[in-house]
C-alpha cells in the first residue's frame, strides 16, 4: 500500500523573480497538491537568504490556508529557540481556529540562520540548550496543561496542533521517541544519519497522548519531468545552483566554473547533500521513492521539488502523483 505523500515547499525565489512571485506559485502548488491528493505541505523558517521566502512561515501558512480547502499546512519547521514557546502556541492556535483540522507545527532546534544572523534575531546559542524543556512548554499551552501558573495561549488553549521533531541527527530522534512524538528527518539535505535515526526512534519510542505508535516522515527531492534526459537537465541546473548559493559568497559562477567546482571536495560535499534524489521519467521517479520508502523505513515521503524552472518544478507534483497513485 502507498505511504502518504507530502510536500516540503522551501518558497525559493527563483532567478529574476521577487518574494511575491514566489508566494504566488506556493499558492499554486497548494492549490494543485490538494486537487492531486497530496497529504500535507511545510514550510521552513529560514533568515537571512534572499533564495527563500518563508521567513515569517506562519504568516505564510495563512495566507496559503486562506487559498485551499481541505489540504493539511505547517511548519517544517519553527526553529523553536528563536521564539518564544508561547508566541508560538499563539501564532499556530490561530492558525487552527481559522483553519481546523488543517494545521501542524514540525519543530527544530537549529538556528535556521548564520552567526550574525542570529544576533539580529537577539537569539542566544545557548537556546538550542532549552529545546526539550521549550517543546513540553509550547505542548502545555496548545493541549490546555500550561506549564506555567496563570499562563494561556488566546488562542491556542486546548486546539491541540499536533507537535512533530524535526532533525538530522540521533539528538531529533531521541527527544521525538522520549516525547512519543512523531518524527521527520530532513535527509533531502543531511542523508547520512537517516537509517540510524530511524532505528533509534522506532527501539526507543515511547506511546504518548498524541501518538500511539512510532511515525516517521523522511524526506528526498524529486526531479520528474515527461523524459529522463529533461529531468537530467534540470538536476544538473539545480546542482550548479547549490554551487553559487552555499559556496559562492555573493558571486554568481558560468556553467563551466560550477561544474569544475562541483568536482572540488567541497563541491562533493554538496552533491552529498543531494544523496536522496528521484530524477527521471514518472517511471523512474516512481521506483526511485517506492526503494526510498523501505530504505527509510518511512510511514510517509515528504518531497522536495528541485528543479529550478518554474514549470518543471509544478510538473514534478503532477507527474509524480500520477505515477505514485495518488
Amino acid at each position: 500500500m502507498a505511504l502518504p505523500l507530502s510536500i516540503l515547499d522551501l518558497a525559493h525565489i527563483g532567478e529574476g523573480e521577487t518574494a511575491s512571485d514566489s508566494f504566488t506559485a506556493s499558492v499554486a502548488l497548494a492549490q494543485r497538491a490538494e486537487e492531486l491528493g497530496y497529504q500535507r505541505i511545510w514550510y521552513a523558517e529560514h533568515h537571512n537568504m534572499d533564495s527563500i521566502a518563508s521567513s515569517a512561515t506562519s504568516v505564510l501558512i495563512a495566507h496559503v490556508a486562506a487559498h485551499t480547502r481541505t489540504i493539511r499546512l505547517g511548519a517544517g519547521g519553527v526553529m523553536l529557540p528563536n521564539h518564544s514557546p508561547l508566541t508560538i502556541a499563539e501564532q499556530f492556535g490561530t492558525l487552527e481556529t481559522l483553519h481546523p483540522g488543517r494545521i501542524d507545527l514540525g519543530l527544530g532546534r537549529a538556528p535556521g540562520s548564520d552567526q550574525q544572523t542570529m544576533r539580529a534575531l537577539r537569539r542566544s546559542p545557548a537556546a538550542a540548550d532549552t529545546f526539550p524543556e521549550d517543546v513540553l512548554e509550547l505542548q502545555g499551552y496548545l493541549t490546555g496543561q500550561s506549564r506555567i501558573p496563570g499562563v494561556d495561549a488566546t488562542p491556542g488553549k486546548g486546539t491541540d496542533v499536533p507537535l512533530y521533531i524535526l532533525g538530522s541527527s540521533l539528538f531529533g530522534a531521541q527527544l521525538a521517541a522520549m516525547l512519543g512524538l512523531p518524527y521527520a528527518f530532513a535527509s533531502h539535505f543531511a542523508p547520512t544519519a537517516l537509517e540510524e535515526a530511524v532505528a533509534l526512534y522506532r527501539r526507543e519510542f515511547k506511546p504518548s497522548a498524541q501518538l500511539a505508535q512510532p511515525y516517521v516522515m523522511a524526506a528526498l527531492n524529486v526531479i520528474a519531468a515527461d523524459t529522463a534526459e529533461e529531468a537530467q537537465e534540470q538536476f544538473l541546473a539545480a546542482k550548479r545552483l547549490r554551487v553559487s548559493r552555499f559556496l559562492g559568497r555573493g558571486r554568481t559562477f558560468t556553467p563551466e566554473e560550477a561544474d569544475l567546482i562541483l568536482e572540488s571536495p567541497a563541491g562533493q560535499q554538496l552533491l552529498q547533500m543531494a544523496k536522496y534524489s528521484a530524477v527521471g521519467d514518472p517511471g523512474e521517479v516512481k521506483d526511485y521513492v517506492d526503494r526510498f520508502a523501505e530504505h527509510a523505513q518511512a510511514d510517509e515521503l515528504i518531497v522536495v521539488f528541485s528543479a529550478p524552472d518554474r514549470k518543471v518544478w509544478l510538473r514534478s507534483a503532477e507527474l509524480l502523483a500520477r505515477a505514485y497513485g495518488l
